[in-house]
C-alpha cells in the first residue's frame, strides 16, 4: 500500500526497547535519523532489564587500555570450534570488526558507559582461542536520579527475585562484597552502605535509585537516545507491516493508547521485540521436552510473545530451524509467595559454588556444575530419562549455606526458615534422610556425595574436571579453604536441597537475516525495509552458548550497526 501524505514518517522505526532496539534507535538518530521506537509494555527495556548486563565484545577499547590486544583470529578460532556447523563466517566477522566500534561509540559519545569484564573468562577454557578475560563489558553503575525523570519513567524495574529487597548486585566487586560481608569488615562496610542508600531510596523516591546490571544498560540506553531527539511511545503495539506493490516494507500499523494508527517508515523497519519466549504454541512445537508449551519457565517479561517473529513472516520472512538449541537455557527454581504468585528465581551463582553438586533423580551428578547455566539446563535435558519429569536438585551442606546463596535462599545472616517453611527449600539432618525426602534414590545420592567429597578434599573433580578451566575456577570461591576454589566436600549436616526445572533467558532460533541484519525471504533474498536484531534475529552463535553474553553483545552490536547503515543512507534502503 501506498502511504498517505498525511501519515506520520519517520526514517527509522523501531519495534521494541531492549538493547537491540534502543542500539539501533541510539545509532540512527545520532546519524542524523529521525527515529520512533515503539513499546507495547508500558516501560521500556525488556528481558534487557532483567538481565545481568554483561556483553560479549572482543577486543574493545577497556582490552586494548590493559594492554591485551587480540588479534580478530582467537575469538574466532574460539566461536569456529564451539560452533561447529552453525559457524556463519560473513555474520562472525561482521560480530567481531562491529564489537569494538560499538563499544567505542558508546562509550565516547553517549551516556552508556561502560566497565570491563577483565577477569571473565569464556565458559569452554579448553577449547581453542578460549579467552581468559577482556573479552567483556558490562553497564556502569548509575544512579536513576542523574538518569532524570523522563527515564525513570520508562525504565522497567529491577526484577525481584535477582534483586535483594528489590536492590540489585552487580558482579565483580560489588557481588563479593555481599559474598564476603560476615568475613570481611570492608566487605560488610560496603553492604551497610549499599543497602542503608536503597532503604533511604525507597523511604524518599519509592524506588531504589542504585542502577546495576541490566537496568543500568537500559537506563543509560534511554538516557541516550532522549538526548539524540530519538521518540518513544509506551503501551503502544505494531500490529502488521505496511508493504509496497513490490513488497517492501514501508511503515508499521500500530495500537496505543488513543487507538489505531499507521506510521510511515522511509528507510527502514527494525523488529527488535525480545523473541517468542512466552508463545507456548511455538514452544511447543520447538523446544524439546516441552509437550504441551507449558513445561517451561522463562525469565523474560510476559509480552515476549513473538510479535517480532510473526510481523517479520507476514512480509515474507521465515524462522530459523537450523539453530543447535531454539532457546537460550537457564536453570530456575520456582518461589511460590503468600499471596499465591510465583516467581522464577535463575541459578546464575550458585551451582559452581565449593560445597554444592547437582543430582537427577537418580541421585547421580549428571554435569560440570561449574560450566554456564545453558550448559547445565541442555545436560538436564538430555540426560533425564524419556516419561520422567525434566529436574534436578542442587545439594548443599550447613557450611555452603554459612557463605552462598541457594537459589534464593540467602547465606547468613539472613535466616532461612522462610524458605524451608514455603517448601521452597528442603533440609534433612543427612544425605539420606534428604534424598527421602525429595524424591531422590538415598544410595545414589549418598554414592554420589561420597565420591565428590574424595575428590574435592584433593581439589580435584575426576567425573566432569570442575575447577580445571578459568571460568569454572573464576564460579568458585578464591577464599575456600580447600585446595581448588571451585570444589569442597559437603560434610557439614543439616544437608540441603532445591528443586531445579527448565527455564530461559530468551530465544535463540529468529528471523533469518543477513550479515547486516536484513530479513531474507524463502529465496534468501532481503526483504526491502526490514531488518532484525536482538534474539528477533537468529543468533549468530547458531544455537550454542559459548560465553557470557552471547545475547546482549550481539544484540548491540547488530543493533549498532543497523542504526549506523540507516542513518547513513540518502535515499530509501532496499
Amino acid at each position: 500500500m501506498t502511504p498517505d501524505p498525511s501519515t506520520p514518517a519517520y526514517d527509522v522505526v523501531v519495534i521494541g526497547s531492549g538493547a537491540g532496539g534502543l542500539s539501533a534507535a541510539v545509532a540512527a538518530a545520532d546519524g542524523g535519523a529521525s527515529v520512533l521506537v515503539v513499546e507495547k509494555a508500558d516501560t521500556c527495556g525488556g528481558a534487557t532489564a532483567w538481565s545481568g548486563g554483561w556483553m560479549w565484545t572482543p577486543r574493545n577499547l577497556f582490552a586494548h587500555a590493559d594492554g591485551v590486544n587480540e588479534d580478530r583470529s582467537a575469538p574466532r578460532t574460539y566461536l569456529e570450534h564451539r560452533l561447529g556447523e552453525n559457524f556463519d563466517a560473513a555474520k562472525v566477522d561482521a560480530l567481531l570488526d562491529g564489537a569494538p566500534e560499538m563499544v567505542e561509540f558508546f562509550e565516547k559519545k553517549t551516556a552508556l558507559q561502560f566497565v570491563p569484564g577483565a577477569k571473565i573468562a569464556d565458559i569452554h577454557g579448553d577449547t581453542p582461542g578460549a579467552g581468559t578475560g577482556h573479552r567483556s563489558v558490562g553497564p556502569k553503575p548509575v544512579s536513576l536520579r542523574t538518569l532524570g525523570p523522563d527515564v525513570a519513567a520508562l525504565l522497567r524495574r529491577q526484577l525481584y527475585e535477582t534483586s535483594f529487597l528489590g536492590m540489585g548486585i552487580m558482579a565483580g566487586p560489588d557481588l563479593q562484597a555481599f559474598l564476603h560481608s560476615t568475613r570481611s569488615a570492608k566487605a560488610f562496610l560496603h553492604c551497610t552502605k549499599r543497602v542503608s542508600t536503597h532503604l533511604l531510596d525507597l523511604a524518599t523516591k519509592r524506588r531504589g535509585q542504585q542502577l546495576v546490571n541490566g537496568t543500568a544498560l537500559v537506563g543509560r540506553l534511554l538516557r541516550s537516545a532522549l538526548d539524540a531527539g530519538v521518540e518513544i511511545r509506551v503501551s503502544t503495539a505494531a500490529t502488521a507491516l505496511t508493504t509496497d506493490s513490490a513488497g517492501k516494507v514501508t511503515g508499521v500499523r500500530l495500537a496505543g493508547p488513543d487507538g489505531a494508527y499507521t506510521v510511515h517508515a522511509r528507510r527502514g523497519v527494525v523488529l527488535a521485540t525480545g523473541g517468542f519466549s512466552h508463545d507456548v504454541d511455538r514452544r511447543r512445537e520447538l523446544f524439546p521436552r516441552t509437550p504441551t508449551g507449558h513445561e517451561h519457565w522463562t525469565l523474560t517479561p510476559s509480552t515476549t510473545t513473538g510479535d517480532g517473529i510473526t510481523l517479520g513472516e507476514s512480509a515474507g520472512g521465515r524462522l530459523d530451524d537450523s539453530v543447535a538449541s531454539p532457546v537460550a537455557y537457564c536453570p530456575v527454581s520456582i518461589i511460590r509467595y503468600r499471596n499465591g504468585k510465583e516467581g522464577v528465581f535463575p541459578h546464575i551463582l550458585d551451582r559452581g559454588k565449593p560445597g554444592a553438586i547437582g543430582v537427577l533423580a537418580d541421585g547421580r551428578r549428571f554435569v560440570n556444575e561449574g560450566l554456564g547455566y545453558h550448559d547445565y539446563t541442555l545436560a538436564m535435558v538430555e540426560q533425564v530419562p524419556d516419561g520422567e519429569e525434566v529436574c534436578s536438585w542442587l545439594i548443599a551442606d550447613q557450611r555452603y549455606l554459612r557463605y552462598f546463596p541457594l537459589g534464593m535462599a540467602k547465606p547468613l545472616p539472613i535466616p532461612t526458615w522462610p524458605y524451608l517453611k514455603s517448601g521452597y527449600l528442603t533440609r534433612g539432618r543427612t544425605v539420606r534422610e534428604l534424598a527421602e525426602k525429595i524424591g531422590v534414590d538415598p544410595d545414589g545420592l549418598e554414592k554420589s556425595v561420597a565420591a565428590f567429597n574424595e575428590g574435592a578434599r584433593d581439589g580435584v573433580d575426576p567425573e566432569f574436571g570442575r575447577g580445571t578451566t578459568p571460568f569454572t575456577v573464576g564460579s568458585g570461591d578464591a577464599d575456600n579453604p580447600w585446595p581448588n576454589p571451585a570444589l569442597a566436600p559437603l560434610e557439614e549436616g543439616p544437608f540441603y536441597a532445591v528443586k531445579v526445572v527448565p527455564g530461559s533467558f530468551g530465544t535463540f532460533a529468529g528471523l533469518v537475516t543477513d550479515s547486516t541484519s536484513r530479513v531474507l525471504n524463502d529465496d534468501d533474498q532481503p526483504i526491502g525495509g526490514l531488518f532484525a536484531v536482538g534474539v528477533d534475529q537468529s543468533s549468530v552463535m547458531g544455537g550454542h552458548y559459548p560465553s557470557g553474553g552471547i545475547n546482549l553483545g550481539p544484540a548491540m552490536t547488530f543493533g549498532y550497526l543497523t542504526g549506523r547503515r540507516l542513518a547513513s543512507t540518502t535515499g530509501e534502503l532496499r
